[in-house]
């Protein structure tokens, strides 16, 4: 009997070995045969499902950032309507685009179709025509760095958002970030290889692990458009401001010195700084890029499927990925560490919170101030602080994971903004004052989006006619226009690595 027994179980082990070498052996063909090229890719091509061709598994996953349900506490997926939930940021950026639309982000996939969307670019009627220069396309395709190389980089930056728009309609992809014949990761953007060189650096000796950061730093970082440089001068051309330092006081200095704004307030008449989405300089002072961990170790984990490892390109917030993107580190339930996430998020939003309420009212005060008269001289210092405190406001609100991925680093900018924001009301308070204005000023209603835009003197309107007079008459022949351009591409899908 007991032999019986071992000759069964030997038998039943025996096969469950054959299943696992035949599984190995599976699984090693997949992996052998995954990546043989079907097509071959183009030094310049911008196409993201040419790519996909040879690389199917990275291309369909980066095809799940059009999905766009997923919504933390802070960001994700969703539209959201940033003037909406908070209509304060109308009076902030009075003057300036963004209290015209102001839109949370979606995914990669709808790069494009957002810029087309937004209020921001006006609606132009042809080409020199709309409110927006030609560089805002930058970090939008792969057309871009496409074009840039058929036309020369300064002249990519030259002219107006309309006069490109039938150049550049492939959503951000492969060839942003990676060589067509070797896969390496390359930096397309050439602000960001100048950067380097301004602060001494060669970006050629990066790592592979810098580089899975540095590919995203080449647009989730804070940028000015630079008009004065020698032999281009008037073209709006892109740089960031690192020369002294990726910190909130270093970036300030380089402006200050410059005497850069982007834009003069409505209100107050302050020569202001838009903080763009300065990601990659909050993230280099966290624990995270402390400890080697890279952007895409977070926002493009590996996964697998069949035989295959490869980097996950659903490239979105770690908290709806946690197994990959948090779990392979950090041994916590799930449930934990988005909470731990969001009490970070909330304790910072806090404070920001009250810095951006301070800044609503120096605005406002600034601007009863000139109503009575007050000079630039008088002005001047109220005006510098105005300016401190909003841009340190702004850093810590448009670079969107900030408060995760540096809380202490975003804790003291907030701090040190609560600060210079309530010296800019004591002095206005002195001004106003002076002027013979001993008591509050009045507020007006600005508790909702619409509000907030009559009383800044937005026609809003006119403005959503322009925008969908664009949708219906341009945006279609820059469609076609693109269309007839890159049916004369040639068809790569005739080439296999077998013939």
């Amino acid at each position: 009997m007991k032999n019986k027994v071992l000759f069964i179980v030997t038998i039943i082990a025996v096969f469950l070995l054959g299943l696992l070498a035949s599984s190995i052996i599976n699984r090693k063909s997949e992996a052998k045969y995954q990546f043989v090229p079907k097509v071959d890719i183009a030094e310049n091509e911008p196409r993201n499902e040419v790519w996909g061709e040879n690389f199917p598994l990275e291309y369909q996953s980066s095809l799940q950032t059009l999905d766009t349900t997923f919504a933390s506490y802070q960001g994700g997926s969703v539209m959201r309507d940033v003037l909406e939930e908070d209509p304060r940021l109308v009076i902030l950026f009075a003057g300036y685009g963004f209290s015209k639309d102001y839109n949370q982000g979606r995914g990669h996939a709808y790069a494009i179709e957002d810029i087309h969307n937004t209020l921001r670019t006006g609606g132009p009627e042809g080409k020199g025509d709309g409110p927006m220069p030609a560089t805002c396309w930058t970090c939008k395709s792969p057309d871009v760095p496409r074009l840039m190389n058929e036309i020369g980089i300064a002249e990519f930056y030259s002219g107006k958002w309309a006069d490109k728009g039938a150049e550049i309609v492939n959503p951000i992809g492969c060839a942003d970030c990676h060589d067509p014949n070797s896969m390496k990761l390359r930096i397309t953007r050439p602000a960001l290889v100048e950067a380097f060189d301004a602060m001494g650096k060669d970006i050629n000796q990066a790592t592979h692990n810098e580089m899975r950061s540095l590919v995203c730093a080449q647009c989730h970082v804070e940028y000015y458009f630079d008009k004065k440089i020698p032999g281009k001068e008037g073209v709006p051309y892109l740089k960031f401001p690192w020369k002294d330092g990726f910190t909130v006081e270093a970036m300030e200095n380089y402006y200050d010195n410059i005497e850069f704004s982007d834009w003069t307030h409505k209100l107050s008449k302050t020569p202001m700084l838009k903080a763009q989405h300065p990601g990659y300089e909050t993230f280099v002072t966290g624990v995270h890029a402390d400890r080697g961990v890279s952007c895409a170790d977070c926002h493009m984990p590996y996964k697998s499927e069949g035989g295959q490892k490869f980097t996950d390109h659903h490239i979105r917030s770690p908290l709806s990925n946690t197994s990959n993107a948090c779990q392979v580190c950090h041994r916590e339930e799930s449930s934990k560490l988005i909470a731990n996430v969001y009490e970070r998020q909330r304790k910072a939003t806090e404070n920001r919170l009250k810095l951006e309420d301070l800044l609503v009212k120096s605005h406002l005060e600034a601007k009863k101030c000139w109503d009575l008269g007050a000079t630039e001289a008088q002005m001047k210092p109220i005006l510098t602080d105005i300016r401190h405190a909003q841009w340190r406001w702004d850093y810590s609100a448009a670079s969107h994971g900030a408060s995760f991925h540096s809380p202490v680093e975003t804790a003291r900018v907030i701090g040190s903004g609560l600060v210079i924001a309530q010296e800019a009301r004591v002095k206005l308070a002195r001004m106003l004052a002076t002027l013979g204005h001993n008591k509050p000023i009045e507020m007006p209603d600005v508790s909702t989006k619409e509000k907030a835009q009559e009383f800044i003197g937005l026609d809003m309107e006119k403005l959503h006619a322009e925008k969908e007079a664009f949708k219906k008459n341009l945006l279609p022949k820059w469609l076609e226009e693109a269309k007839a351009r890159e049916a004369t591409y040639d068809d790569k899908k005739a080439v296999s690595a077998t013939d």
